[in-house]
């Protein structure tokens, strides 16, 4: 009969492995799509990889396609608030019923690999390679024009690489998942540059030199060129606007004006141009006039990161960023201090275990005027004590209060900005895990529908 709800769907798939557990191999993915007619090998696929900045360049990317009126399909992760974001179809995310309707016709060859992989002694396929399968199969009996896939982790054996992309882009590599990628830049680029093999063409993100070097390397062992941000294309100003930025962009056909983007930060200046420069290699490197400029710019005035700087409340300014590492926190840093007025910050901050909670603190050091820190809901979250700690260590006792779960901490922080005597002068920012983030967005939108906002 098979399962009738969405949250059998999402029961079923949390009680396997979960997305922090890795056994790197493709052998169950290739496994479950040959099984399954390669379904990710029916339409075109722009695959996206790299430490930082990957959702939202996925997201510009599916913004800018659609607008040109193709059927577009996007696939990200993790999810925020409900497992459905993770799969999209023109920009939405897929109903309960189409999720439920589409494992139903997969299951079968699901269980069929889980049953052979632990035949041979290995796992059952995890949380994110059955989401992968799941997604590639509604992909494919949409179908879509293109879909755009964001790589889990790595890029040599991520779930989402059965696929063979017809673009391949790479945003900033940077530490992060150490344990799994490598302890090192150039081990880390090792594996993201997985992704290059099997595409068509490549284009890079901003890289520091140690990661450049292995992913050019890689493009020329794949023979092929790749479009490097900063030299084939890249940002040529950037201003502030209300509700975002103002841009423009040196494509690799031409220059672009006059774009807006509804987004905060030089970081995500610079995801647009690596978006642009995607859309651009995917629509046909033989043609050498640039993308029309009204879909372009309407692409660009479309595109949602959901939280990504996202506004939630105004009075005091509540933003949530999923920031989780280092450099993810220096784009948060930076963005803090150069989109916005605030003559004060209070960070309310939870992290996972395995991060580099120290380094993240120290980058946030020079914009935080005070940090509440709690605690994800998550089995992997690092102690409020152990962060509180580690904190005081960067910042000072006098800037660290230990809060209680988030609501309590919110409150706290809301309360700190709100007794500051500086109205609409100082905000406060939630930040350091996904999962906190996502919570965060839950609880106050649950908060502002009770009293009726």
């Amino acid at each position: 009969m098979g399962i009738t709800s969405a949250q059998q769907l999402w029961d079923e798939l949390e009680s396997r492995w979960p997305e922090n557990v890795i056994e790197p191999s493709l052998s169950r993915m290739n496994a479950v799509s040959n099984l399954l007619g390669d379904p990710q090998l029916t339409f075109p696929v722009i695959q996206v990889a790299g430490t930082n900045g990957k959702s939202s360049t996925a997201r510009m990317i599916e913004s800018i396609l659609r607008s040109y009126g193709l059927r577009t399909g996007l696939y990200t992760s993790p999810h925020l608030v409900d497992p459905t974001e993770r799969i999209c179809l023109d920009g939405e995310p897929i109903s309960s019923e189409t999720a439920v309707s589409a494992w139903n016709d997969i299951e079968p060859f699901i269980s069929l690999v889980d049953h052979n992989s632990q035949a041979d002694g290995g796992p059952q396929l995890s949380y994110f390679e059955a989401m992968t399968a799941l997604a590639y199969s509604i992909f494919a009996d949409s179908p879509v024009d293109v879909a755009i896939i964001e790589v889990g982790m790595g890029g040599t054996w991520d779930a989402t690489s059965v696929c063979r992309p017809q673009v391949a882009v790479i945003t900033p590599v940077d530490l992060d998942h150490q344990e799994f990628l490598g302890e090192t830049l150039a081990e880390i680029a090792g594996e993201k540059a997985g992704i290059v093999a099997n595409s068509e063409s490549v284009v890079l993100g901003p890289q520091a030199p140690e990661a450049a070097a292995i992913l050019i390397a890689a493009c020329e062992g794949a023979e092929l060129v790749p479009a490097r941000f900063g030299v084939e294309y890249g940002v040529n100003t950037q201003e502030v606007a209300v509700g975002g930025q103002l841009l423009s962009l040196r494509g690799l056909r031409g220059d672009y004006s006059d774009l807006f983007l509804p987004l905060f930060g030089e970081h995500q200046g610079n995801n647009a141009a690596v978006a642009l420069a995607a859309c651009e290699m995917f629509m046909g490197s033989g043609l050498l006039a640039p993308l029309d400029i009204d879909v372009v710019r309407e692409g660009f005035a479309n595109v949602k990161s959901p939280g990504r700087l996202e506004i939630l409340r105004t009075g005091p300014t509540v933003l949530v960023d999923a920031a989780h590492n280092p450099h993810g926190a220096k784009s948060l840093a930076q963005a803090l201090e150069n989109s916005f007025t605030f003559v004060g910050i209070v960070a309310v901050i939870g992290m996972l275990m395995k991060k580099d909670a120290l380094g993240f603190l120290e980058a946030l050091s020079p914009v935080v005027s005070q940090v509440v820190i709690t605690e994800p809901n998550s089995p992997r979250a690092l102690s409020a004590s152990e962060l509180a700690r580690l904190a005081i260590e960067v910042l000072g006792g006098d800037r660290v209060i230990l809060g209680g779960d988030l609501m309590t901490s919110l409150e706290e922080a809301i309360g700190l900005a709100d007794s500051s005597g500086e109205y609409g002068g100082v905000g406060v920012v939630v930040t350091g895990s996904v999962v906190l983030v996502g919570d965060a967005i839950r609880l106050l939108a649950n908060t502002d529908a009770k009293k009726g906002k």
